[in-house]
């Protein structure tokens, strides 16, 4: 009976943590649209998730542009299909590549530093101290981050856009030999806003997503040091693969067959 027991106790830990970040979703998303409202505490998030990310988002970017030109290159030179190494740039970066990788980047950023922060003031009750002077938690910690997350990350991506698709014409035009102007015709003439609308759409997904999973287990933390290091983790792991899921559910709602 051991083996049964132990599908049982994982089965209903599943749906337990399910029905826990159900419940701790709805929360927060109904504290997102009422008041009060803390301006100063967004204005923080929109800084620390933002400007403070564009480094690692920009680096990300236009080396994944970079690279993403010369493979490309040294497999359809084998068809005699250089041409198409535009179109291909473009469209990989804008629909998959920038928001992916900036998500994934804010995630293990931004997203363990949520939680740790979270989580250090769970083990310390300074929540407790919180909701002991009339402050609602999830309006002072949750609602400003998740706001924040949903804003800044189609910007970062929208930035990475550019950068990733500068980072192919580089690679192109100065190490393979493209014509500059042929090059931005083609760029310009393959691109249409769906692409970078649907770029955008996963962007303000992933920014929540990220958002969501720094509070909750920042949140739910406990047992001191060690359950704010568990929280931190659990909360970039949790972060990416929804990231990679939705990922695969947005492209299917865009570009759908």
């Amino acid at each position: 009976m051991n083996p049964l027991a132990s599908i049982g106790r994982t089965t209903i830990s599943f749906f337990n943590t399910i029905g826990r970040i159900s419940l701790f979703f709805g929360r927060a998303l109904y504290h997102c649209f009422t008041p009060p409202f803390y301006g100063r505490l967004l204005g923080r998030q929109l800084i620390e998730i933002g400007y403070y990310s564009l480094p690692v988002v920009g680096l990300t970017a236009i080396f994944t542009g970079m690279v993403l030109a010369l493979q490309s290159y040294t497999g359809f030179v084998r068809f005699n299909a250089e041409g198409a190494v535009a179109s291909v740039v473009v469209l990989s970066i804008t629909r998959e590549l920038a928001p992916v990788l900036a998500g994934l980047m804010v995630s293990g950023r931004i997203g363990a530093a949520m939680a740790a922060e979270i989580g250090t003031m769970s083990v310390t009750e300074q929540i407790d101290a919180l909701t002991t002077l009339s402050t609602n938690p999830f309006k002072y910690l949750v609602a400003p981050r998740l706001i924040a997350g949903v804003l800044m990350l189609p910007l970062l991506v929208l930035v990475a856009d550019i950068i990733g698709v500068f980072g192919g014409y580089l690679v192109s035009v100065y190490k393979l030999g493209f014509n500059p102007t042929v090059y931005l015709e083609r760029t310009w003439d393959i691109l249409e806003p769906l692409d970078v609308v649907s770029g955008l759409v996963k962007a303000a997904v992933f920014g929540f997503l990220i958002s969501l999973m720094g509070c909750y287990h920042g949140y739910h933390s406990r047992g001191g040091a060690k359950g704010v290091g568990a929280a931190t983790t659990n909360a970039v792991v949790s972060a990416s693969v929804l990231i990679l899921a939705f990922n695969y559910i947005i492209t299917e709602l865009f570009f759908a067959i």
